[in-house]
């Protein structure tokens, strides 16, 4: 069976949602053993150990000139700094009020792809996004079973939404003259390089972090991060900016429902409801 450049990208972002809603909830598990930092850097060290992989098998030019800039610039936005402060969050939110308020960045990269990259505003996806906004809403009124939220915590949340949003504009112009492979790796290099300064501290924290939470670390490096941000890629070099970011408006509503399976973060009535209306709002906004 064929499928179309436009169900491939669909596909591919679909693989992305997924394992982003996943890491939510194992960065919230593996935080009671590793600190922020240190997760960051062995979860960037794997990832970028994969990529290495992939990218010496492809062999395509690396970026140069503006592109470069850009490329190393949403490494060090997404890849480091978002990946520290996310599992910083973590440790005052519960996974599904992360995803939650990590989420607000589709609605920022739809209103400044429309503005800036060309894209506009049609209308599915302004109504799609105005519906998953609102089942976000009473994600958020009805909370996701967490009893650790606090403000710091809702705080970094919503910086980690900026600077999400942020690089997936980066990103998107980068593509124009830089392939999802070089992309991809690249990026994910520079995340590694500023995120070095956590090594010490990551190899002290492995010595004596169970096998769970190296496992967990090891699985956020190779599926969320390496294989996500590939698929990502893909489907981002294909699609509108702002309509492939409202895709990942269903992560909250994933990511509570893994947090309840495998944390016993049980969502509220307005949770299931709200998880409901955020994909419904997505399915609107994939309509041709």
């Amino acid at each position: 069976m064929r499928f179309s450049p436009e169900r491939l990208a669909v596909l591919a972002a679909g693989v992305t949602v997924l394992f982003w809603a996943s890491s939510f909830v194992v960065i919230r598990a593996v935080g009671t053993e590793l600190s922020p930092g240190a997760m960051a850097f062995t979860r960037m060290l794997v990832a970028t150990s994969v990529l290495l992989v992939v990218a010496a098998r492809y062999r395509r030019p690396l970026p140069r000139g503006r592109a470069l800039a850009l490329v190393a610039g949403y490494g060090v936005l997404w890849f480091a700094a978002y990946t520290v402060l996310l599992n910083w969050a973590e440790q005052h939110l519960d996974a599904g009020t992360a995803a939650l308020l990590v989420n607000f960045a589709p609605i920022i990269v739809a209103v400044f792809a429309g503005l800036f990259l060309g894209e506009g505003f049609p209308r599915t996806r302004v109504i799609g996004i105005l519906i998953a906004f609102s089942g976000i809403v009473l994600i958020a009124a009805g909370g996701s079973g967490g009893d650790t939220n606090d403000g710091l915590g809702v705080a970094l949340g919503l910086v980690t939404a900026v600077l999400y949003a942020a690089s997936v504009l980066m990103q998107k112009v980068a593509l124009r003259s830089v392939d999802g492979v070089t992309a991809t790796w690249v990026g994910c290099a520079v995340g590694l390089l500023a995120t070095t300064p956590f090594a010490p501290q990551a190899v002290t924290e492995l010595a004596t972090a169970p096998g769970s939470a190296i496992a967990g670390v090891i699985f956020l490096g190779v599926g969320p991060t390496a294989i996500a941000f590939l698929t990502w890629a893909y489907a981002l070099s294909r699609t509108d900016a702002g309509a492939l970011a409202a895709t990942t408006l269903a992560v909250p509503a994933i990511a509570i429902t893994l947090s309840w399976v495998a944390l016993g973060e049980i969502p509220t009535p307005l949770g299931f409801i709200g998880g409901a209306l955020a994909l419904l709002g997505v399915a609107i906004t994939r309509r041709l």
